[in-house]
């Protein structure tokens, strides 16, 4: 039976649903927004922008958030919880990523050498970064439980915004030399396809290595376990079968 209503009882209701918290967006089973779970964990999505080695943001990166499955999720705040005695957290760059993402990459790959990206592979045939183990055709990314990250100091001031008409350096250059990133200096920028990336390379300072050997270890203890070519790429548990296409949006969004 409808119930005719009158103004007065419209503005009640009406102003009931104006109080209600926006819904977060959906997300399959299974998988939760890092900021439900730990919002002290900072975040540079850097494919949701330019910052990255295509130049663009990639197909399916809608919001700039870190989509993890819940027990990665977990398991990364007691890292930052870990952390939080040495004055240290963590930032992450890259969590969930599309499989429609991974095929742009591939697209990508095939295409001539970038000039203004080309500070992401220095000394290497973007055409052969499949073949060298850098990018892969299929991405633990996809399942929810792969992670790219940094250390950083809490307290500091966030990076200056990234500028895409100024001229970087190389990823292997000095700290300064290369693209904004207000964390510790690793050795190498985040996605440097170069051998100095390989966790244990020897071409970096002995306080580089150090801080590497720190973040891989605080990693571990919580139940990371780190790719060696790149020092910021861990995966938590057994890969999962199921691999996603979702958009990543807003958490926010209704």
């Amino acid at each position: 039976m409808l119930v005719a209503m009158g103004p007065c009882l419209r503005a009640v209701i009406l102003w009931i649903l104006l109080l209600q918290p926006a819904a977060a967006a959906s997300l399959p089973a299974g998988l939760v927004y890092l900021r439900d779970v730990d919002p002290s964990i900072a975040q540079d999505m850097r494919y949701a922008g330019l910052d990255n080695f295509t130049g663009r943001a990639l197909p399916g990166y809608d919001a700039a958030e870190c989509v993890l499955r819940r027990e990665a999720a977990q398991a990364l705040a007691r890292v930052q919880k870990d952390l939080a005695a040495q004055n240290l957290g963590l930032k992450v760059y890259d969590c969930y990523r599309p499989t429609r993402a991974v095929a742009a990459f591939a697209r990508w790959a095939q295409g001539a050498n970038a000039g203004a990206t080309k500070r992401f592979y220095p000394t290497l045939d973007k055409r052969r970064l499949f073949a060298l183990g850098y990018i892969a055709a299929h991405s633990a990314h996809s399942t929810g439980i792969a992670i790219d990250l940094t250390f950083i100091k809490l307290g500091d001031p966030p990076a200056p915004a990234f500028d895409p008409h100024t001229t970087y350096g190389p990823c292997t250059a000095s700290a300064p030399e290369r693209a904004p990133d207000a964390s510790i200096d690793m050795g190498t920028g985040f996605d440097c396809f170069d051998d100095k990336s390989r966790t244990a390379s020897a071409a970096i300072s002995p306080q580089q290595q150090r801080w590497r050997a720190t973040l891989t270890a605080a990693m571990r203890a919580r139940g990371f376990h780190n790719y060696f070519r790149e020092w910021w790429h861990f995966s938590f548990g057994a890969r999962p079968a199921q691999a996603y296409d979702f958009v990543i949006v807003s958490r926010d969004a209704k």
